[in-house]
Formats: C-alpha cells, structure tokens, sequence
C-alpha cells in the first residue's frame, strides 16, 4: 500500500508523465483484502475482478463473473479507470467521471430515499444502534412505497476498517439480530451483485486510495511526514501555551522536490486533508436544526490515510455516503462532530451532502448514558429473554420519535406509514424496562394463543423444562396449555415458561414458623380457616374422592366449545362431567359444610393445593401439573422441580401439624348477606335510592372473584386546575390535578376526541394514583382519570364526584375496609408488576342507572355516591 501511495503521490504532486509501458501494473493497487487480476467475462471484454482472501469466497466470484451483467460496484469503477490509466497514451489521473457519485449535480432531498446502516463488528448490536438502524429503515421502506428497490434502498454497511477489532463473529451476530428484528436490507455484503457494492470498508480500499488521489492531484489533500514524536511535541507546546492542540501545518505547502526525496527515501507519512481557510460548514439537521463549525480553528488538516496506507473512519464514510448515493443519514449524536470532517471531504469532492438526523442519546433510568449496567441492552438478549421483534420496534421507535397523538402500539405497517423524520424528538429518551414489558404485552394480547407456541417452546427450551427426544405432540400439547394458562398475564414469552416452572412446583414452607410476620399467607392461616380446610383436602383425597384431572381429555379446562383457547383466567373449559365441573361442585360441598365462602374459602384452598396465594384458576393449574407428572411426560422433572401431587399432600400434612392451636379455629365468622346489605345501606344513606340496584345476595360477584383487592388501589377525588392540548400528540390533553399532594400531578390523558377543554376544566375528577409515572409523547404522566365508556368506546364521560367530596380523600367500597393494614393500597412498582389495574377492570362496570361499581358494589366518597351518564358500561 505504501508503494502504491508513493506512486500516486509523485504522479500528483511533480507532475510528471510516465510512459504507459513504464507505468505501475493494476495488481498494486488494490483494496485491504484484495487482489486484483485481468479475467475475460463471456463477452471476451477484459474486466477486472477482485479475489478475496478474507471468507474464502472465490469459488462465489468465479460463478458470478460468468455473469455478463456482473460489475463489482464501487470496486469495478475503480479498476476501470485504473485501466484507463494504464492503457493509454495520455496521462491520465483519474477518471472523475460522475458515475463515482451517483448524486453529483443532484439535490438529496428530491430524490428517492438511499438510508443506511453501518455498524462496526466490534460486538453486538445494542439498543442504540437498533434504533439507529430502525430508523433508517423505517424511511427507506416508507421510500419504497412510491419508488423501486432500486431507487429506495435500505443499505446495510460494514465499517470495518478497525483491523484489530473487527470479527467476523461479530458481524455475524449484527447480521442475525438486524434479521431477528425484521429490517432487512436490500444492499449488504451478503449482496455481491448489488450496485454500490462491495458493502464491507475492508474491500473498498482502492476506491478510497482513488479518492486520495483525486484530492492530492486538486491540491486539496497533501503527505504528512511528521513522526510520532514530532506530534507530541507539537500537541503539548499548544497545550502549554494554551491553545487547543491541532496539527500546525508543517507539511501543508511543503517543497515538492522535498517531497520527492523523501517519497523515494521510503520515509512513512500520512495524507492529510487540507483545510482551506477561513472555512465554515453548516448543516440543516433534521432533528437539532442548524449547526455550524468554524472548520479552520477546530480541526485543523485532519488525516485521511494513515502510514500504513489504511484509510481513517470519517474519510470511508464520507466516500461511501457520496458514492453509494445515500441522500439521507440518521446516526446517534454522538457522530455529530464527525459531520465537520465528512462534509469538508464531500465538499471537496463535489459530492452532495446527505441529509442528516442526529438523534439524542438514549438514557437508563438513572439518566446515565444507557450500557450494560443497566441490564440487557443487546438484542440477542432481549430475543432470549422473549421479547417479540414487532414489539422491539415499537418500542425502539418511541424512543425519541411519536406520531403527533396519544397512540403507543404500532404494527410495522403503521409505523412505515406514520414515521417522520421531522417527528423524531431532541430531547434524550429513557430507556424503560417495565414500559418495554408493557409494549410486548400490548403485541402478545393481539396474537392468537397458536401463533406464540413456538416462541413459547423456544422458551422452555432454553430454561431446560423438555426433556431431549420428547413426543413432539405432547410437547405440542403441553406448551398449547403453558401458554393458554399464562397468556392473560405475559408480558413476554418467557413469563410462560417461568409461570409453568411455578405452577409445576411446590412453595409452601416446611414449617408455619418459616411464613414470614405479616405475610399475606400467615395473615390468611391465623384467621383459621386454612388448617380446617386443608384438613379436609386431606380427608378426601385419602379416601380417593378429591376430583384431579382426566388425563384422557387434560387439555378441556383450556378450550371453549369450539376448541379455541381461553385465555381469560375466569372462565374453564369443560362439560357437565368434566374435572373442572367436578372440581366446582367439591369446592360447593366443602364452602356449605365448613360455612364458607369467597376468599376465605378460595385462599385457603390455593395456597394448599398450589403452595401460591395468588396465581391463575386452580384446575388449569392442576392440569398442567398432571401433564408434566403422567406416563411419557415431556417435562424434565429435576430441571423444572415437579412437585407431584401426591408429595404436595405429603408437605401439606406435615405443614399443618405445626400451626399453633389458636390458629386451628376459625378467628370470626364470614359476614352474612344480611349483613353485607346492612353495610351497603350504613354507607349508603345518602345514595338517591332510584339510582343504586341492591346487590342480590343469591348471586354476589365476589363470590366467584380471587383477584387482588379493590384496596389495592388507590382512587382519590381530584379537581382540574389546568387544561391544555399536548403540542405534539392530536389526541393528548395535559393535565394538573390536585389530589391533596403538596404538588398536583400532572397527568396526560387521550380525552381530546371526546371532549373540550373547558368541559375538564374545573371538575372533580376520580384519579388513580398509585401508577408509575411515565411518558406519554415525552409528557410525564402520573396517574390517570378515571372515566365511564360504552362498550365500543365510541362514548367516553369522566366519572361525576359529588359537589361536596373532598379533594384528595380515597374512594371507598361497601365491604370492603379501607382503614386497616390490610386496606393500604399496594405501591406503584406492585401495581404495574403485578398488573393489579387490568386483573380489576373486568369487575369495574356502571350499572343500568350511570353508577361505577365494583363486583356490584357503588364507589363512594364522604359525599356520596359517584355517577356517570353512562349506563351498562365499563370504568378506565
């Protein structure tokens, strides 16, 4: 490479004119990797080829070049005019054709979009640069709506001009994770064929060695022969003197025959870009607006290709960007400072400069520059951990961009539609784990139970619960029923599987005085009802009459009568003699006999079946169990830690011999219904009697209800001391509200289509207010208004709180008490984690008269009663 630079540069600088029988042969010049030898395509039409040492792909090369139409990009258009150069009598340099540069004379912003993505293999592809490369493809395919793949590209780079870093390894995996999130590229080194190609910095070297030449013959770029310890010199007297270090010029208007002798004497030196004076670039970026260097006094002549003939970063990119006609660049901030030096060189060139998006930084929560110590950052690892690669995107793309309304869930369709480049945000974005969660479970909700089995089975592979070999329809069966047991729940795939592992298992303590103090199992067996009741389990299931699973017919609790999946944990499959019906008529038998009922009953019975005191309906659970516990089960039993039954009813025993006596007995009787509507009518008095329906005591919702308590929550009156319409979301009002805080909360809410400002302004408002904050289109939002909808919410009314209520007292329950420990609502983080909200909105409605219940239950404050306008609706 240096006697190729050698010659280049004695040709540029003296000027002299070699003889084309004397000049340099073709193969010198050639890229980092490559070779370059003379081979006749079948049109007999001497062409160059090149023959890549790296990944051994001759035998590739050689088929392609059979093609007649086959041209090696960038590479082809080099050698040519090499050609040219050595074939003719007159001297010539090169060839500037405009071919080299596809949008020479052109404006960017006019033409079809040419995005791309280069990354370094230097490790994995992490969040950043995924968004990165979303971006760019979000535009290219937004392109390709009304242009060809051929003139909208996504094109995929490999900057791997970092000899001692770069891997094949690595390029591998970007690959495969860019592949795994779905943006495919249309150019990229896996394209040989493509125009602008080779794709990878490595087999473009004779290309950027060209482009030197061009600058150095232009008096534009010249050879820098200053040592290492010369520069040194140089940088800490400017330091001392207290200047900002930058090269001095020594070599820029150096002597030619100085040059010459040195050239000859194989002195090493770099080439240098020469500044011109009192230069200026200014940019129009898409996100930061205009930005402007004063180019003299910041970088000086900055270096093109090192001594060892190896081209530096900004100068490959900014000759790739030109000559692979790129019209727009979307890259972190961070590359910012390097558009000084590219648009220096492309102005140098003549090339047009691409359009350019810098975005902001994305941040951990803590606010620090997001990296490995805030978790998983790579995007192997979020496939592992189960995300799913549409919801990776949607999510990836709200990180610094939104559409102008209050809608978080993309499809990849929408988002081609929707995404602006003009949208994309400066400010930095916060990386948020439990939002990310929420997204994918927002895409898993929308998918059919059958089209995750395979993500889900990928899962319980990867966490060791198959056995190797396994039946592949009963590994069938048994992921079919993971999955449709988790599935209301997950929030990712994995969630399945881990959920499974649970279920198979068996948590209860060897001993009572292992529950911890004030734990929701202790609690719940000091009130007495659990030993009476796991004594009776205990009983039957000795005598043989406790209903377990068919398992003939085990999958029937997860299907309907149209064998699809239920997802919904309040309702099982089966018929009049299945094992959930069996199940259910025991659980009757058991609550009539030991005069209980609801979660005094159903508590107890979890925790003695299943060792949880909360998890999804019993008889799925012990379905699975059966499944992973029968003849030729699929599971791994020591990997999964199966607990089978019978051993559970062993541990069971053995648990209750040591609870005290005093929490043998049952502590206080269950309310009667008549006392039930004695409490409603006490809290009630001032209820307008038309307006409330009496909660009929043959059929009370709570009865069948093993949710978190409406306690969890924590409902407050609020009023509305400020309205205003979110500057960059169509659908958003913003919110301040006062809740009774020292500061009032400010809440983002989609109310925009439903009502004017001035309807909100003012009101006394029912706020939830033990959710996490969160941004809504880069609003922070903590809380939520609760309001009344029809079933197709085309109709949505916030919720009326009486005149006189307080602001920032909690909302309470008939029967329900809110005063005690047991009635504090839950935290924020065990809200959203636990998905406290969505498990009770099923069971909050308005009745036929406007009145938001709970399980039939009105919501109260010390004034009264709340209302709505609308009737048979749902509360949100």
């Amino acid at each position: 490479m240096r006697l190729v630079m050698a010659a280049l540069l004695m040709r540029a600088t003296l000027g002299f004119i070699t003889p084309a029988s004397k000049r340099i042969n073709t193969s010198i010049i050639r890229p980092l990797s490559t070779t370059i030898t003379t081979t006749d395509n079948n049109n007999n039409n001497n062409k160059l080829r090149r023959t890549r040492r790296r990944n051994n792909i001759e035998p590739l090369l050689a088929r392609l070049t059979k093609d007649p139409n086959f041209k090696d990009g960038a590479l082809w258009s080099t050698t040519n005019e090499v050609e040219a150069a050595t074939t003719h009598d007159n001297d010539v340099v090169v060839n500037t054709d405009n071919n080299i540069f596809p949008n020479m004379g052109k404006n960017p912003l006019t033409l079809p979009p040419r995005m791309r993505f280069a990354p370094s293999p230097t490790g994995s592809l992490h969040v950043g640069g995924a968004r990165t490369a979303l971006y760019n493809w979000l535009v290219a395919k937004k392109g390709q709506l009304d242009y060809d793949r051929d003139q909208a590209a996504f094109v995929l780079r490999v900057e791997d001009t970092d000899l001692a870093r770069s891997t094949k390894e690595s390029e591998d995996s970007v690959l495969a994770d860019l592949t795994w999130l779905g943006l495919t590229w249309d150019e990229g080194p896996d394209t040989p064929l493509g125009k602008y190609g080779p794709y990878r910095q490595s087999e473009r070297s004779s290309l950027y060695t060209t482009i030197a030449q061009r600058l150095i013959s232009e008096g534009k770029a010249y050879p820098c022969f200053c040592t290492a310890e010369e520069l040194d010199a140089m940088k800490a007297k400017m330091e001392a003197e207290g200047i900002p270090p930058r090269y001095d010029g020594t070599w820029r208007d150096a002597d030619p025959d100085v040059v010459k002798a040195k050239i000859e004497n194989g002195d090493p030196y770099t080439v240098r870009f020469k500044v011109p004076p009192n230069s200026r670039v200014v940019i129009d970026d898409a996100v930061r607006g205009t930005v402007s260097w004063d180019a003299d006094s910041t970088v000086g002549d900055f270096i093109l290709l090192r001594s060892s003939g190896v081209p530096v970063y900004n100068f490959c990119v900014a000759v790739d960007d030109a000559s692979m006609g790129i019209t727009t660049v979307i890259r972190a901030e961070e590359h910012l400072t390097n558009t000084l030096r590219q648009g220096l060189i492309l102005d140098a060139l003549g090339a047009p400069r691409p359009r350019y998006a810098h975005c902001s930084l994305i941040l951990g929560e803590d606010k620090q520059k997001l990296s490995k110590r805030h978790g998983a950052t790579s995007c192997n690892q979020f496939r592992l951990d189960g995300f799913l690669p549409d919801a990776m995107i949607n999510y990836l793309a709200l990180l610094g961009w939104n559409d102008g309304t209050d809608n978080e869930i993309f499809s990849r369709d929408e988002l081609i539609e929707a995404f602006d480049i003009d949208r994309i945000v400066k400010s930095p974005s916060v990386f948020d784990m439990d939002k990310l969660k929420w997204v994918n479970s927002q895409h898993l909700k929308k998918m059919e139970v059958e089209e995750i089995l395979h993500l889900v089975q990928e899962q319980l592979e990867f966490m060791g619960l198959l056995r190797d070999g396994a039946d592949e329809s009963k590994v069938k069966d048994f992921t079919f029923a993971a999955t449709a047991l988790a599935k209301q729940m997950m929030e990712t795939t994995r969630d399945a599987a881990t959920n499974a592992k649970i279920v198979m298992g068996y948590n209860l303590p060897v001993d009572f005085a292992d529950l911890a103090d004030g734990s929701e199992a202790k609690t719940m067996i000091e009130q007495g009802n659990f030993y009476a009741i796991a004594m009776k389990i205990l009983e039957m299931h000795e005598a043989g009459t406790f209903p377990m699973p068919d398992i003939d017919n085990v999958l029937a609790v997860y299907m309907d009568e149209s064998n699809k999946a239920i997802v919904e944990d309040n309702f099982v499959g089966g018929d009049e003699g299945s094992y959930s019906t069996k199940y259910k008529a025991t659980m009757k038998s058991i609550a009539k006999e030991m005069k209980v009922k609801g979660k005094n009953l159903f508590h107890p019975v979890r925790l003695a079946l299943t060792g949880e005191m909360s998890g999804q309906d019993v008889t799925k659970q012990m379905s699975l169990l059966a499944m992973a516990t029968g003849e030729d089960s699929v599971v791994n039993a020591d990997s999964a830690e199966v607990i089978p039954f019978d051993v559970r009813m062993e541990r069971l025993r053995s648990f209750c011999e040591t609870i005290p006596e005093n929490f043998r007995v049952s502590q206080a009787a269950d309310r009667s219904n008549d006392a039930k509507s004695q409490d409603m009518q006490k809290d009630t008095d001032k209820i307008d009697t038309q307006k409330v329906v009496a909660v009929a005591a043959a059929e009370d919702p709570l009865d069948g209800y093993d949710g978190p308590p409406i306690t969890a929550l924590d409902i407050r009156v609020g009023r509305i001391n400020k309205v205003w319409t979110h500057e960059e979301a169509d659908k958003l009002y913003c919110e301040e509200i006062d809740v009774g805080e020292a500061e009032p909360r400010k809440i983002a809410s989609g109310l925009r289509p439903y009502m004017s400002a001035d309807d909100m302004d003012g009101r006394l408002v029912l706020v939830l207010c033990n959710l996490k904050e969160r941004k809504l289109a880069g609003f922070p939002s903590h809380g939520m208004v609760l309001c009344a909808s029809n079933e197709d919410h085309s109709e949505v009314k916030l919720v009326s709180v009486p005149v006189e209520a307080k602001i920032g007292e909690r909302v309470t329950v008939p029967g329900f008490d809110f005063e005690g420990e047991e009635g504090q609502p839950y935290a924020e983080n065990k809200v959203g984690k636990k998905k406290v909200f969505e498990k009770l909105s099923p069971f909050l409605k308005t009745n036929e008269y406007g009145v938001p219940e709970f399980a039939g239950r009105p919501l109260l404050t010390s004034a009264g009663v709340c209302t709505s306008p609308i009737g048979k609706g749902s509360v949100s």
